[in-house]
């Protein structure tokens, strides 16, 4: 991967996370022009989170592996992938779409990391989103243990749909691995703690609707 690089910029209302697929619409005629030139050209494009009144300088490129479908007026459905992490540092407007000087990085590669401790924390990230429910059979317990690719599985952590977009922004800036997986692993037991008792309210609504003292 080159250090640097000028990329197409997508501000969307979301955080993309590195190897984490994402379908997207395609329909305003700059984004179509954007999207066209990224096919043909077989180039990324960054995404950078969108609150509504300003973007992120640290975003993620997206590799777009599939055209679903194309619309007889140029619209279309992708799929991508979110590949390298980046960050802005200047901005050029030439073109319909807005596209950026970009400083890819990385994780800081760990010196003699305890894999002990690492599979132990993947082992408890992914009890949780079981009892969450948001593991997807693309991303399955077994395949990942089987890789033991700790950082990929700390970004899957990571975009938990419990977690608000500034707390998924934050785990993308991270770039130690260890870090964003006891991050990540503490906001996976906070949202399930939440999550429970939304369900023990809604069991009390539901029935004679008195409240236990432990809630």
């Amino acid at each position: 991967m080159q250090s640097e690089a000028v990329i197409p910029i997508f501000p969307l209302g979301l955080v993309m996370l590195p190897e984490l697929s994402l379908p997207l619409h395609i329909f305003e005629e700059r984004y179509k022009s954007m999207t066209n030139a990224c096919i043909d050209q077989q180039k990324e494009f960054g995404i950078v989170y969108f609150s509504g009144k300003q973007f992120q300088t640290k975003g993620c490129t997206a590799r777009i592996e599939k055209v679903l479908k194309r619309y007889p007026d140029g619209r279309m459905d992708i799929i991508t992938r979110g590949a390298n992490r980046f960050s802005i540092k200047e901005l050029y407007d030439e073109k319909p779409y807005l596209q950026a000087g970009v400083e890819f990085y990385d994780d800081t590669p760990e010196k003699d990391p305890d894999r002990e401790t690492l599979q132990k924390l993947t082992d408890r990230g992914f009890h949780l989103l079981r009892q969450i429910n948001t593991t997807t059979e693309e991303y399955n317990e077994e395949r990942l243990k089987a890789q033991l690719d700790y950082k990929t599985v700390s970004f899957i952590m990571a975009a938990c749909e419990g977690f608000s977009f500034e707390e998924k922004q934050r785990f993308l800036e991270m770039t130690s691995t260890s870090r964003r997986l006891n991050a990540a692993l503490e906001a996976l037991e906070k949202t399930l703690e939440r999550i429970e008792i939304t369900r023990k309210i809604e069991r009390i609504i539901g029935g004679n609707g008195n409240l236990p003292k432990s809630i």
